[in-house]
């Protein structure tokens, strides 16, 4: 077992220090994508890293609540993830669609309300939009229901695409009452009030969390870091890991604790685990 990280910051590291003395209170919200799953060029083929599973299964019996949050389907999340069915995972919940649809594994069953009127005109539009954009090859739509996030990963130049649909994509967000979330390499029209900082901040406060941890990489797990700010100023401690990359730097910058990638966070859940269960 690889020996606990320090957190560089004292707020981190009374954050690890809570959940150390009092783990049974101890939330854990972690981010998919680029956090318990590598970034992959298809998001279709994103799997959860083959470390994540055992982590979590070891991590979660000894402690208050494990949620992943994501901007995907829980569903999808789910299926990618491997988390159906495993033990120790019997207390898991997938809060998908940044919140709005939920997944709980005692029941295998989401709960959802109705969709946005604004994502299914959006849809409607995107094709022709990114036609007259004239951004080439390699852009791909992803479908997730109650968002769309448009990709750029596989175009030509990549960031020069990303950059010149920033404008385009804002304003049909506009029209239709949605907001523009940037990603990497990803640009993702959703309705405002979902975030992650929302969902975690409901789920710590229904769980009566006493510290929470939360693990991301990207900008839209920045509403997830302000909700533990939110949470610490409450007198609830937390810590704040980033699953470092070069892509996005700032998250590292607001982190407590960088780790090295999915690699690195499955690391850090399989100490804690070790950890707690001496």
């Amino acid at each position: 077992m690889d020996p606990l990280p320090t957190p560089q910051t004292q707020s981190g590291r009374d954050g690890l220090a809570a959940l150390l003395a009092r783990p049974r209170t101890a939330l854990i919200g972690l981010d998919f994508d680029g956090t318990l799953a590598p970034i992959v060029a298809d998001p279709e083929q994103a799997r959860a890293h083959p470390g994540a599973v055992p982590a979590l299964a070891a991590l979660a019996p000894g402690i208050a609540s494990v949620a992943v949050i994501t901007g995907r389907p829980p569903e999808v999340a789910v299926r990618y993830g491997g988390f159906a069915g495993v033990p120790g995972l019997e207390h898991l919940t997938v809060l998908g669609h940044y919140g709005a649809e939920r997944w709980d594994a005692a029941t295998g069953t989401v709960t959802a309300p109705p969709p946005h009127p604004g994502v299914a005109a959006a849809r409607a539009e995107l094709p022709r939009l990114l036609e007259r954009a004239g951004t080439g090859e390699g852009i791909w739509i992803e479908e997730k229901g109650r968002a769309l996030a448009v990709h750029t990963r596989r175009a030509a130049d990549p960031q020069g695409a990303f950059e010149s649909l920033r404008a385009p994509l804002a304003g049909l967000a506009a029209r239709h009452a949605l907001i523009v979330e940037p990603g990497r390499l990803v640009l993702e029209l959703r309705p405002p009030g979902m975030d992650k900082g929302v969902a975690l901040l409901d789920h710590a406060r229904a769980v009566g969390a006493g510290c929470v941890v939360y693990a991301g990489d990207d900008l839209g797990d920045l509403p997830a870091f302000a909700a533990v700010d939110t949470l610490r100023a409450e007198g609830v401690p937390g810590l704040l890991v980033c699953s470092g990359s070069t892509e996005v730097t700032e998250l590292a910058k607001r982190a407590d604790l960088v780790v090295d990638g999915p690699e690195g966070v499955v690391g850090l859940l399989s100490s804690l685990a070790a950890t707690i269960r001496e």
